[in-house]
Order: structure tokens, then C-alpha cells, then sequence
């Protein structure tokens, strides 16, 4: 009998293998230019108490002069500096936003901050698009941001500080949005990181403007300020985070090649972009590959360039994104992993990390006239609401500077569990395989001892 249990461990002993095969293997980007240096910020402190949603925007700092990044990770902390579970504190999104601020209207500014900034005095740097509504968001990511790699490799990177662009009378200031829920002692985590409106007892947005009927769930229902419904008699103590963020960067030189940051957003409509949509449940009964949904959206680039790196931002329930040339080939995918531990950093369930793609440069080139293809990928296992789909490329007009480095389209973090369509068959097909050797070997165990033998151990 304790062979059998054996043969069982080991099973799933494989079954970690295949998962393990899933996960393309990909020697991280580490290898940075000597001069790159590192700053660590902290956003101002906020304050979170059971199933409570904080959604504030913050004035930080950013390193000064004419540089260039090569790199933005940032996590949730508490007062010690230790970073913080998403089993306690789900971190919907963080986004960066980019501004020149009148110099006579700073003190306002600060006081104020975004939603006191919109207007003739502030103006917003925008990314290069493609949502069509002058997108001004930065850098961002959401539950995925400990282990996605946003590496820009040298000699490229993201140009800020430059005074020319400048306006005169104007100055360099940077915004930090946070979202995040605290689940501690909810009645439904999952619901509750999906901003389902009746766990939140919401029936108007955050301007007092009733909801549509047919809106279940999303950013409307999970703003600034609400509560996601405890479990009965849950009882704790509100608790004081930061965002801590590390830029890496270089003082900017004639070395220096700039590059350009385009959002592809899968709920794209041509006139803006929605960011968020729903999936419905699926009506299947077949292998798990049958139960996805499935969403496209297209999109030109404004002018020629070459691809230097790529990566999506989806939710739980993600089956990765895709980008695909004029020509139909897939030029870029970006696929989730999940935790599968109790610890920080790999908490089971959640996407902890989302793949980067680094192709060679010069080997994709994208032109003005190409029509790109964004795919982005769900389980419908169950349905879902507010989730997204959204491909964060990197892009340079200078093709006169190649390096060469590896390039992968995932990113292995050593965290977790990546998922790739195809494997769940092949797990399915092995773990069958070996669930029938166990099967054989009790049966025969099982006779061995009706014949009053006592089975070997093998």
C-alpha cells in the first residue's frame, strides 16, 4: 500500500514537471549598462481598514535632470518596508501619470493634486497612444508587478526630463495613482477584487450618477472610499502602506536611444478606450482549451519603428495576450503566471507576473501602414467582471543602434505557475497515464494479499 501512495506522489511529482515545461525558459534580463543607478520612493502613506478601497492619487518624487529609465517595479509595503500579501491587500493597478505644472500655480498643485490639476495651467504628457483619447498614463501595472520584467535593455530607454520639451514658465512634475482594496475578513476575496456592486453595496458612481442595470461590476462599483462586504463579527485594525517604487536609470547622452511607450487596449472602440469589460461563463463541457473567451482589437502605429520589448496587464482568470504583425504572425506574447503558495510574492491564485517579450532588435520591424492585431485571452470557467486587457510596447525609430541579447516571449520569474494553453491536455493526457500505472499496481497488491502474500516494495 505504500508503494501505491508512492506512485500517487509521484504523479503529482510530474505533474509539477509539466507545469514546469509550460514555463518557457528565459535567462532574465539582468545585464544592465555600468552607469545605470537605482532611486527607491515612497508615495505618501494611506490607510486601509478591512474590505475598505483606497484610489488616491500622490505627487512623488522621480530623479531629476534630463535621464533615462530602464526600469520601474513597484510594490506595496507596510511602515517597515515589508511588502505586503494579496491576500490582504489586492492591488488592482498602479499607474504613473506624467505632467508639466505652471510654475505660479505649483503650490496649488500640491494641495490639490489630479483632480485639481485639470485645467489650463497643468498640462499632461502623453504616452504615444493608441486609445485614442490622449491617454496620459506612464508606467503601470497591477497584481502582476513583483515579478513582470519591465527591463528596457541598453542602449534604449525612456526619455523624461528633457527641458527643451519643457514649456517655458512651466515644470516637471510626476503623479502616482494607487488602487487598492483590502480583503482582509471579506465575504467573497474573489468578488471583491472584481469590484462586484453588490458586494459593495453601490447603485451610483463615484459622482452620485446612477449605475446602468445591466452593470454588475468593475472601477464604478470599487471607487475611492467604498467597502466590500466582511464576513459577520470580523473584527481588525485599520493599518497605515506606501507604494515603494525603484527607478533604474542614466544620465542621458548622445548613447542614449529613445524609445516609445504605445498602449494597445483590447476594449479599443476607435473613438477611446473602455480599459475594463466583462466575461460570461462558459457553456462548454469539454477540455479546459474550449472554455475561453476570446477578445480582438487592431491598431497602427503613427510612424515607423523597431520592437524592443512588450507586456500585457490582464487579471485572475488570464490566458495571456497576444500581438500580431501585418503579415498575421505573432511578433509578441505576454503570458500570466500564478501563484501557488501561502507566501508573499506567490500567492495562489492571483497573477503574480506577467511575461515580457524581447525580440531581437531589428528583427521586428513595424511600419506606419501595418494593421497590428492585439488578442487577449480568459477562462470562462466562471464569469468575470471588470477585468482587462491592455499591451504596454516599447518602440524605436532608430534602427541605427542594435544590440543583441536573448529574447523569450514569457518571462520566467521562478515564481508560480505559467500557463500555456496546449499544456493542460498534455497533463491531462500524463497524469491519466500515470494515474492507470498506480491503478495496476494496488489491483495486483490487492491480489498479492487475497493470496496471503505480502507484496514487495518496489
Amino acid at each position: 500500500m505504500a508503494s501505491t501512495i508512492t506512485c500517487f506522489s509521484v504523479a503529482f511529482f510530474f505533474i509539477g514537471i509539466v507545469h514546469s515545461w509550460g514555463t518557457s525558459s528565459f535567462d532574465a534580463l539582468t545585464s544592465e549598462d555600468p552607469l545605470t543607478r537605482k532611486s527607491v520612493y515612497r508615495t505618501p502613506a494611506f490607510t486601509l481598514t478591512p474590505g475598505e478601497v483606497s484610489n488616491k492619487f500622490y505627487r512623488v518624487e522621480f530623479p531629476k535632470g534630463h535621464v533615462g529609465v530602464r526600469g520601474f517595479d513597484a510594490e506595496v509595503v507596510d511602515e517597515a518596508g515589508n511588502p505586503v500579501s494579496l491576500f490582504e491587500v489586492y492591488l488592482h493597478h498602479w499607474v504613473t501619470f506624467n505632467l508639466y505644472v505652471k510654475k505660479t500655480e505649483k503650490e496649488a498643485f500640491l494641495n490639490e493634486g489630479y483632480y485639481g490639476s485639470n485645467n489650463p495651467s497643468t498640462k499632461f504628457v502623453e504616452n504615444s497612444g493608441l486609445c485614442g483619447d490622449g491617454s496620459a498614463s506612464g508606467w503601470g501595472l497591477g497584481s502582476e508587478t513583483r515579478h513582470t520584467n519591465t527591463t528596457v535593455p541598453p542602449p534604449y530607454a525612456i526619455e523624461i526630463g528633457n527641458s527643451e520639451k519643457i514649456p517655458d514658465g512651466y515644470e516637471e512634475m510626476w503623479e502616482f495613482n494607487v488602487h487598492a482594496i483590502d480583503t482582509r475578513g471579506v465575504e467573497d476575496r474573489p468578488g471583491c477584487t472584481e469590484c462586484r456592486c453588490n458586494l459593495y453595496g453601490v447603485v451610483n458612481d463615484e459622482r452620485g450618477r446612477p449605475l446602468p442595470k445591466d452593470y454588475v461590476g468593475g472601477l464604478e462599483c470599487c471607487y475611492d472610499g467604498t467597502k466590500c462586504r466582511l464576513k459577520a463579527g470580523f473584527e481588525s485594525t485599520k493599518r497605515t502602506l506606501y507604494m515603494q517604487y525603484t527607478i533604474r536609470w542614466v544620465e542621458w547622452s548622445e548613447n542614449v536611444v529613445p524609445v516609445k511607450k504605445y498602449l494597445i487596449d483590447v476594449t479599443n472602440t476607435g473613438s477611446g478606450c473602455k480599459a475594463e469589460y466583462n466575461t460570461p461563463t462558459c457553456s462548454l463541457r469539454g477540455f479546459p482549451t474550449d472554455c475561453i473567451d476570446t477578445r480582438e482589437t487592431t491598431a497602427s502605429l503613427p510612424e515607423d519603428g523597431i520592437l524592443i520589448y512588450g507586456a500585457a496587464h490582464q487579471h485572475v482568470g488570464a490566458r495571456g495576450a497576444s500581438l500580431y504583425g501585418a503579415n498575421g504572425e505573432e511578433i509578441c506574447r505576454s503570458m500570466p503566471t500564478y501563484g501557488f503558495g501561502s507566501e508573499t510574492g506567490n500567492e495562489a491564485g492571483y497573477v503574480v507576473g506577467m511575461g515580457a517579450c524581447y525580440p531581437e532588435p531589428g528583427s521586428v520591424k513595424i511600419s506606419s501602414k501595418d494593421v497590428l492585431r492585439m488578442q487577449s485571452n480568459y477562462s470562462t470557467f466562471r464569469g468575470r467582471t471588470g477585468v482587462m486587457g491592455i499591451f504596454a510596447i516599447l518602440v524605436a525609430s532608430d534602427t541605427s543602434s542594435m544590440i543583441s541579447f536573448k529574447s523569450s516571449n514569457s518571462l520566467d520569474s521562478g515564481y508560480g505557475i505559467q500557463v500555456v494553453l496546449n499544456d493542460n491536455l498534455v497533463i491531462i493526457v500524463l497524469f491519466g497515464g500515470i494515474a492507470m500505472f498506480c491503478l495496476a499496481r494496488y489491483i495486483r497488491f490487492r491480489k498479492e494479499q487475497s493470496k496471503g502474500y505480502q507484496a514487495l516494495s518496489t
